[in-house]
């Protein structure tokens, strides 16, 4: 029961990071449309880090019906966006300032909102080894919180949502994270079949509806954008690696 309470407590701090990274958008009142476009960038490689980086090998390592599973989750999206998310008619509800299709930012926070219930789980299941290890993953995943808060609400914003939406956006992360902590606390086991699934969700987000958005851009910079936000996961994993040993 005590690892239970702590886990938790490690838990909440790190939902307080994703929102602090959505209250970051509200420093300035209007953020420039190539800005955000560029954050939309940043936020397409966190999360093909975060798929391919942690979530494939880790479900992969977990069941060996992970690539089957990875498949059905990007199929899965791929199906209800094309008939639950048709009503939105991809690029005519478009705000004249928005720079995505409001169901892009729909289906963004879907994966992103995966991500982070499993980095409840992964804090919980860490304290449950040992304090020591549990603080460690909390470290780790605190790192990416404020960038995931930052991402979810830049995408809101580029699809033309407001703020509140925004920042709020950045709270539901925050309470996924929560929620996985509680999850994992109270109902284990077929952790590799949802890992592998949700892998496949946030392949698609980010190949299928973010990268399409980066493509379109001219020059360089954008793609490189896209690197950063690799690396950032990437940064983050090795951080932890390395505070491991």
């Amino acid at each position: 029961m005590e690892s239970f309470y702590i886990s938790l407590a490690f838990g909440c701090a790190a939902a307080a990071a994703n929102v602090a990274g959505g209250l970051l958008l509200t420093i300035k009142r209007r953020w420039d449309e190539v800005l955000l476009k560029h954050f939309v960038a940043v936020g397409t490689g966190f999360m093909l880090g975060a798929a391919f980086l942690g979530m494939v090998p880790e479900s992969m390592r977990l069941t060996d019906n992970a690539p089957l599973l990875i498949l059905g989750g990007y199929l899965l999206i791929h199906f209800a966006e094309h008939t639950l998310a048709s009503h939105f008619h991809f690029g005519e509800e478009t705000h004249v300032e928005a720079v995505l299709a409001p169901s892009v930012s729909l289906f963004a926070l879907t994966g992103l909102l995966v991500h982070t219930f499993f980095d409840g789980v992964s804090i919980a299941s860490g304290f449950h080894v040992s304090t020591e290890l549990g603080v460690l993953i909390f470290v780790a995943v605190a790192l990416h919180k404020i960038p995931e808060g930052f991402t979810v609400g830049s995408i809101m914003l580029a699809s033309g949502r407001n703020r509140t939406i925004a920042v709020a956006s950045s709270v539901a992360l925050g309470f996924s994270t929560i929620f996985g902590v509680l999850f994992a606390s109270y109902l284990e086991g077929l952790l590799g079949y949802r890992l592998a699934i949700s892998a496949g969700v946030m392949i698609y987000v980010a190949a299928s509806d973010l990268m399409p958005e980066v493509n379109r851009e001219k020059g360089i910079l954008m793609a490189l954008m896209v690197f950063v936000g690799v690396l950032l996961f990437y940064l983050t994993e090795q951080l932890l690696s390395g505070l491991g040993h």
